[in-house]
């Protein structure tokens, strides 16, 4: 990459998912598979109006699961474009997220809530996840985004770039480029903007955790 080139990456974490009983669900299908809520929706549709009146948005990446594509896929509308799926976006792995398949909609969407409160309490608690059994490590999440981000900022020099993630991808990658330890430093809200600038080999942090359009809707 040229020393002059600058590409500014946009990560957003993807929109509200959380279920409530009226969740279709099926099988035994956990929150990966969850779509956009209403409100995740619209949360979307506001960041969309706001990027397409002020950003050059030249591409949109997202993670493969469904309510990343989703908030993705709005994103990429309002700019007439497509989204591309990266695994190497996805969320951190943090164990058996499965629900046994004969819960009800209302018991599956329960058991979903409380375990995603359960591990932000963790996370903020201990700055990461490393205590939940099976957990994805600091050093493969750091690695496997930072591939990612390195790849798409080599194809798209002088450009713009939405990579629609998640909030423990985001903490991740961000804390090692800032040099940060913990995994987890920031409470990161659904649609937020941090936006990165990349010169060369290097990074500059320009917005972190930035929700303005939400305070509009």
């Amino acid at each position: 990459m040229n020393e002059q080139t600058r590409t500014i990456i946009h990560f957003i974490r993807h929109g509200d998912a959380i279920p409530d009983a009226t969740t279709p669900f099926s099988g035994s299908a956990g929150y990966d598979e969850m779509g956009l809520s209403e409100k995740g929706a619209a949360q979307a549709e506001a960041l969309a109006a706001r990027l397409v009146r002020t950003l050059p948005i030249a591409a949109v990446y997202a993670s493969p699961s469904r309510r990343a594509y989703e908030t993705a896929a709005i994103v990429a509308g309002a700019f007439a474009l497509g989204v591309v799926r990266d695994p190497r976006l996805r969320e951190i792995a943090l164990g058996d997220e499965s629900q046994p398949a004969d819960l009800s909609a209302e018991a599956r969407a329960s058991a979903i809530r409380e375990r995603l409160e359960a591990l932000a309490a963790i996370a903020l608690r201990d700055g990461s996840w490393a205590s939940v059994p099976g957990v994805e490590s600091n050093a493969r999440v750091r690695s496997r985004v930072g591939e990612a981000v390195a790849h798409i900022v080599a194809n798209h020099p002088n450009e713009h770039v939405a990579i629609v993630s998640h909030a423990g991808t985001i903490n991740a990658h961000l804390a090692a480029l800032l040099g940060t330890a913990n995994d987890f430093f920031f409470p990161i809200g659904n649609t937020s903007l941090s936006s990165v600038r990349h010169v060369g080999a290097r990074a500059l942090l320009l917005r972190l955790n930035d929700t303005a359009h939400l305070e509009r809707a």
